[in-house]
């Protein structure tokens, strides 16, 4: 015997939905840790390698040309010698970091809950 099948009783999301455009942007491997790294100022390359140890320099290349073309973070090469380039949190970007620091409230209460 089948169970019946229950109406959903959440709001529907709007359309597009709008939950499924913001997890398309923090979805990709180590994008919120890049994210998180840009909150205090610009950082280099070199610098965002430094604070995400894990990360490889190609999946690093890759989620900052990905979050620069969705209007996250923008590069700025500094004319200096030798050049350099900066990111940099968008107001857009920026908008993330409450989502981010929530996510990381949970997290830690999870972390409780499984430790307790």
């Amino acid at each position: 015997m089948s169970l019946k099948m229950r109406k959903n009783q959440s709001v529907a999301p709007p359309e597009p939905c709008m939950l499924s455009e913001c997890m398309a942007v923090i979805s990709g491997a180590w994008a919120p840790n890049v994210i998180w790294s840009l909150r205090a100022g610009p950082r280099r390359f070199s610098e965002l390698r430094a604070d995400i140890p894990p990360i490889s320099a190609k999946v690093l290349s890759t989620r900052l040309s990905e979050l620069e073309q969705k209007a996250v973070l923008t590069r700025h090469v500094r004319r200096t010698s030798p050049p350099s380039t900066e990111y940099r949190l968008t107001p857009l970007g920026a908008e993330l970091l409450p989502a981010l620091d929530a996510i990381v409230q949970v997290g830690h209460r999870l972390k409780a809950k499984r430790s307790g």
